[in-house]
């Protein structure tokens, strides 16, 4: 299948740069292409959308604010002339962050990582019920763990990978977290936001925060906040 994408960006010379580009990769379908947010999400609204190509300087909402204007987010690549932006471009998990003029050994490596979360995603893991009382196998360099996800306390987003909480370790394993969601039980472990997911187990202490927001403590010590958009499911999950 063919990755559905649009691209977000103001200049009408950028956008046809990139659709040149991309029609080296076959596997990309450019469904749609927006000059401003507001344009955005309107496509993203009648269109079903893999991938997102997403400029950050846009008149009106920035690329950002745009991200935060959805419930469902898909792959995002940001196409940017400005390198200060990615730190935080990973803070909305995003795939890649490609500077302008984009390179095209750059775009096809981004490219590459897209394939690579969509067909993750698309392919039913052989076993789709794992329990707390799973074990997994945990390998990070030369370290090897057998793990029971009832001790798992806290999954992170770390680049296209994740970090796992677990007695005093915190080793990157190679899979996404969309990935291990899909795969855990939902009743249990819980998306806090973009980028963590927690073992309710472990919720010691609950907090009100900003703007309808929750700070959870866990009792390894980590603090973790609910966004605004999880907020809701969270009180729901853990209501009578």
């Amino acid at each position: 299948m063919n990755l559905k994408s649009i691209i977000v960006e103001d200049s009408r010379l950028a956008r046809n740069e990139l659709k040149t580009l991309l029609k080296a990769h076959n596997e990309v379908e450019v469904i749609g292409e927006a000059a401003n947010a507001d344009e955005a999400l309107q496509l993203l609204v009648e269109k079903e959308v893999d991938l997102l190509f997403l400029d950050i300087h846009l008149p009106g909402k920035n690329g950002f604010e745009l991200l935060e204007c959805l419930d469902e987010i898909p792959q995002v690549i940001f196409t940017t002339a400005y390198d200060q932006y990615a730190i935080k471009s990973f803070e909305y998990n995003a795939l890649d962050y490609l500077l302008k003029p984009i390179k095209t050994e750059r775009l096809a490596k981004a490219i590459e990582k897209a394939n690579q979360v969509f067909h993750e995603k698309e392919t039913p893991p052989k076993d789709q019920h794992l329990t707390t009382e799973s074990q997994v196998f945990v390998k990070d360099g030369d370290k090897c763990w057998i793990v029971k996800l009832k001790d798992i306390r806290l999954f992170e987003v770390s680049g296209n990978y994740t970090r796992i909480h677990f007695e005093n370790q915190k080793p990157i394993i190679a899979r996404s977290l969309n990935y291990l969601e899909s795969r855990l039980d939902a009743g249990v472990f819980f998306r806090a936001n973009r980028q963590q997911m927690i073992n309710l187990k472990w919720v010691d202490n609950i907090e009100p925060w900003f703007k309808g927001r929750y700070k959870v403590l866990l009792k390894g010590g980590e603090e973790v906040e609910i966004s605004r958009r999880q907020a809701t499911k969270f009180r729901d999950l853990l209501s009578f």
